[in-house]
């Protein structure tokens, strides 16, 4: 049994079934909604890049914060609008492996809370530390940073994706319409299996739970610092608040997926565990870039420039 299920090559996803009698609907919504991502996104890098006035610690922060959003959709809206119009939803087991390493409780997700951990950082400084923000945030520092908000959740995901490729399975059936490391583990012959898998997932855990809280304390500083200064008072508003907004999306958005990987998937309608699955790579994606855009007024005032421009 063992040699046999050792050969698995291809995974059967599960979850779209429901969506077969609107499938079209849900194909162009689907497309017009990776679009609008891709537009927002682009559009705020773009801007970032070409306008050399922008080029500081907060919007190079930003920037990375975009990509991020752009490189965790792309690992799923491309095989999500072809099972969408496919009558088999089926992953290789390579590129399963892929899409986990890259998706919810993966790379993407552990990025983004690495980033916004970097950007409480980034504005403890520049709130708290005025005088000595340039020296603090100098160009060395803030290249640590970003590779520190990419290479670090990378590694530690590729780290529990890896020990997954050793397992062996006994089904190819995961039930859900993209793969997640955890539903893969879930397939091992033998719990015995997976003791190393468990133990590297909580150690993943308690290192992003103490990100959350660094962010969490930072904010609660800030928050105490600025409220006996109205000119910290206005910028506290002006540059912090876009990032509370996007740390409130992550949490909620991130909680359901939890909540409906930890409790019995059976005790949820399909349709609402698909929405709760989906929204991490629609709400996050496409409200943050809208948001710094909106509130950031260096940003939207680029954007308004470049809008008058074009109309003109």
């Amino acid at each position: 049994m063992i040699d046999n299920v050792s050969q698995i090559r291809m995974f059967f996803l599960s979850g779209l079934n429901e969506t077969n009698n609107n499938r079209f609907a849900f194909f162009f919504l689907t497309l017009l909604c990776y679009c609008m991502i891709l537009l927002v996104n682009i559009s705020v890098i773009v801007i970032i890049i070409m306008d050399k006035n922008l080029h500081e610690p907060m919007y190079i922060f930003l920037c990375t914060f975009c990509m991020n959003g752009l490189y965790g959709t792309a690992g799923f809206y491309p095989k999500f609008l072809w099972d969408l119009l496919s009558p088999v939803h089926v992953i290789s087991y390579s590129g399963c492996l892929v899409q986990a390493q890259a998706q919810v409780a993966g790379s993407f997700v552990c990025s983004e809370l690495t980033i916004l951990s970097v950007m409480a950082y980034d504005r403890y400084v520049a709130i708290c530390r005025p005088l000595e923000y340039h020296s603090v945030m100098s160009k060395r520092r803030l290249i640590l940073l970003v590779c520190y908000s990419w290479i670090t959740p990378f590694c530690t995901i590729g780290i529990s994706t890896f020990l997954t490729s050793r397992l062996k399975l006994c089904s190819p059936y995961i039930h859900k319409f993209f793969c997640v490391n955890w539903m893969i583990v879930k397939l091992a012959c033998s719990p015995a299996q997976t003791r190393v898998n468990g133990i590297v997932v909580y150690i993943i855990i308690v290192v992003y739970l103490i990100h959350a809280l660094f962010i969490v304390l930072s904010y609660m500083y800030l928050i105490k610092t600025c409220a006996n200064s109205i000119e910290n008072r206005a910028k506290f508003m002006q540059t912090c608040v876009p990032h509370l907004i996007s740390l409130f999306i992550f949490l909620v958005t991130v909680l359901f997926e939890i909540m409906i990987m930890h409790f019995d998937p059976k005790n949820f309608p399909q349709t609402f565990k698909n929405f709760v699955a989906i929204e991490t790579f629609v709400i996050p994606p496409l409200i943050n870039p809208l948001n710094y855009g909106f509130k950031l007024t260096r940003i939207r005032n680029r954007i308004l420039v470049v809008l008058t421009l074009k109309n003109t």
